[in-house]
């Protein structure tokens, strides 16, 4: 198997470099053709455009901070088998935009066989509700309960992998963010929503906001959140990344753990986050990347030293296949 890396782009936080709509997408590419790269969903999600393939584990940031806790460790998917998902639809989305999305399932069933084996509606609306908390994006969800019984449902009938699609109203646009100089303004509770389902659970998800406007935009914007204006849904990515995503395993008893990981590649200023302390313990190599967020949490102020910095993810990568061609030549 390939060498593991994880990178870590939190949602949210306003990341120069994966902070708006799948912008690191090339980015995971070009790390996944040498290394089995583990890796945030909101950083190669892109609307109805997905960067993930088979040399990619597409894991949320609750189940990201679980595994390199070493609470769990995953199997990767083999290449040509998928995942079988289970969708849950907020019923608050009224039935225009629910027609969209049953719409969009349907394609993705036929065009690339994504195996979406059943759909539950939520009893009650979730209520979202987005805020802005000193810079990062955030929210509350008014009935998580409503949302558990739902992916509950959907586990009694076999699922491997949950969709979550909560309605949103209006589109939330943010002049900053379509200029990609902002945060997302509703990726903070994109992740609370889905780390509700992984939390209880243990099974991959992902979320994908339903809104009222479904028109596809005619405006010219920041190539870095284009791929959010050429859909009237946001699903395709979505299922793409968790028909894919790896099984989870509790413990140290997957095929991969941190154990495996040979580096965890993060923004140079977000390292607060429960992987990143917990690599540290557990001697995992940490790379920081001068990828700039709205966080101040650097290694200085930590008082711990990344075992490597870097200016660009395109100079880290160079730097790591050297020292792939290197150790290769050893062996022979």
């Amino acid at each position: 198997m390939k060498p593991v890396v994880a990178i870590s782009v939190p949602t949210g936080i306003g990341a120069d470099i994966g902070g708006y709509a799948g912008d690191f997408g090339y980015l995971a590419r070009e790390f996944a053709k040498d290394f089995y790269t583990i890796i945030n969903p909101n950083a190669v999600n892109g609307g109805i455009l997905s960067a993930i393939n088979y040399d990619m584990a597409y894991l949320e940031g609750y189940l990201f901070d679980e595994f390199f806790k070493g609470n769990i460790s995953i199997n990767p998917k083999k290449p040509h088998k998928t995942n079988k998902i289970g969708v849950i639809f907020d019923c608050a989305i009224p039935q225009n935009i629910i027609n969209v999305h049953l719409n969009t399932l349907s394609a993705l069933r036929m065009v690339q066989g994504i195996e979406i084996s059943a759909i539950e509606y939520t009893k009650t609306p979730v209520g979202v509700e987005l805020q802005i908390d000193n810079g990062i994006s955030t929210g509350r969800v008014n009935s998580p309960d409503t949302i558990l019984k739902s992916a509950q449902n959907l586990l009694k009938k076999g699922i491997e992998a949950i969709a979550l699609v909560c309605y949103f109203g209006e589109d939330s646009e943010d002049i900053n963010y379509s200029n990609a100089q902002g945060i997302d303004p509703i990726g903070g509770i994109e992740a609370v929503l889905s780390h509700l389902i992984t939390k209880e659970f243990n099974i991959v998800s992902a979320h994908a906001p339903a809104f009222s406007d479904i028109d596809v935009s005619q405006k010219i914007e920041h190539p870095k959140v284009a791929s959010e204006l050429i859909s009237s849904t946001y699903l395709p990515c979505v299922m793409q990344g968790l028909s894919i995503a790896p099984s989870i395993k509790k413990g140290l008893k997957g095929e991969i753990s941190y154990k495996n990981v040979e580096y965890l590649i993060v923004p140079y200023d977000a390292l607060g986050s429960p992987a990143v302390l917990s690599s540290i313990k557990h001697g995992v190599k940490l790379i920081t990347i001068k990828n700039e967020t709205v966080l101040d949490v650097t290694a200085q102020k930590l008082n711990i030293k990344p075992y490597a910095i870097f200016d660009t993810y395109e100079q880290c990568l160079k730097n790591l296949k050297n020292k792939i061609l290197n150790s290769t030549k050893k062996l022979t």
